[in-house]
């Protein structure tokens, strides 16, 4: 699974651990919920700047989008 498809599991994740839809994120961070909703089908790739924009909208460090699951 390449880093893209990675953010894209852990977003949506975090996302629905959360209670937030698409919409709720995109508020938060500042972005369409189009392209929210493109980063989880790992359509496009996030910027750094735009990764942490997300990140404080959960409420989580950047690094929790990228990290590999550990199995």
């Amino acid at each position: 699974m390449d880093l893209k498809e990675v953010m894209a599991v852990n977003l949506r994740r975090i996302r629905h651990d959360k209670n937030m839809t698409q919409e709720d994120l995109a508020h938060r961070a500042g972005l369409s919920a189009r392209y929210i909703g493109a980063i989880e089908r790992a359509d496009k790739s996030a910027s750094v700047t735009v990764l942490g924009r997300i990140a404080s909208a959960l409420g989580v460090d950047a690094s929790a989008l990228i990290e590999r699951s550990r199995k």
